[in-house]
């Protein structure tokens, strides 16, 4: 088994050197579809030995699918540029690669690092996510926010983590939100779903209690009590937008 890393980028040069170097050993290329970064994420990329290419913005299942289009083997791993490999998960995947299989994907938990702390409950984790995969037997699908990947075949798990530096700050978590809720806004009304006082309160509330109280975020300390808050504030707020959408095509 070879496999091909593929990595979207837009001014990640904070996180791609870690990114890339968790791939060595594991990895038989690295491809980057950079959406035009002003920074050094190119740069760094091209020394740390990845294929890189430039590619205007559509969206994330689109850049995504163009980078294993790119890739010269056939199973793909597809991180995102914030995300690196833990050593349990390297060794994970090697063992893979050594033996044969009848799995066409493998999924293993993300965890988060967030405003300096790793999460370990608020729904965060364990965060189940399909990131290695055969290319002709799985495409990821969603225009707007929630891209996922469609696999036509069985799925294995696997066990080590796959680290996700998360945001830095709180004022980085807000400016993240508002990228967010425009894109989920945009994806209601494509849906033509209303916005409304009921759905936009109903969901706000029910998603702080479910998020800080059925999903024990209450265990990950203030870290967890801010993911709660701006869970709630994510829907409020995709409510908002698609409200300020309902009515500028009134």
């Amino acid at each position: 088994m070879k496999i091909s890393a593929t990595v979207i980028t837009l001014n990640e040069q904070r996180h791609i050197r870690q990114c890339l170097e968790s791939l060595r050993g594991v990895a038989d290329e690295a491809i980057v579809v950079d959406s035009g970064s002003q920074d050094e994420t190119l740069k760094i990329a091209a020394e740390l030995g990845a294929r890189t290419c430039v590619r205007d913005w559509t969206d994330y299942s689109d850049q995504k699918n163009f980078a294993a289009s790119l890739a010269a083997h056939e199973w793909i791993l597809s991180l995102d540029a914030d995300e690196c490999l833990s050593s349990s998960l390297r060794d994970a995947i090697l063992q893979v690669k050594k033996n044969s299989t009848q799995a066409v994907a493998f999924d293993f938990p993300r965890k988060a690092f967030y405003l300096g702390r790793w999460i370990e409950h608020s729904g965060w984790y364990p965060d189940h996510k399909v990131r290695l995969f055969l290319k002709d037997r799985a495409r990821w699908e969603g225009q707007f926010v929630h891209e996922s990947l469609r696999v036509d075949g069985p799925i294995l798990r696997l066990q080590g983590d796959l680290l996700h530096f998360s945001c830095e700050s709180v004022s980085e978590h807000l400016r993240t939100l508002d990228r967010y809720t425009t894109l989920a806004a945009q994806e209601l009304w494509h849906h033509r779903k209303h916005s409304g006082l009921p759905n936009s309160l109903s969901s706000a509330l029910a998603t702080f209690v479910r998020t800080y109280w059925l999903k024990q975020g209450f265990r990950d300390g203030m870290q967890g009590f801010f993911i709660s808050c701006f869970a709630s504030y994510y829907n409020l707020v995709k409510y908002a937008k698609l409200w300020e959408l309902e009515q500028r095509n009134k």
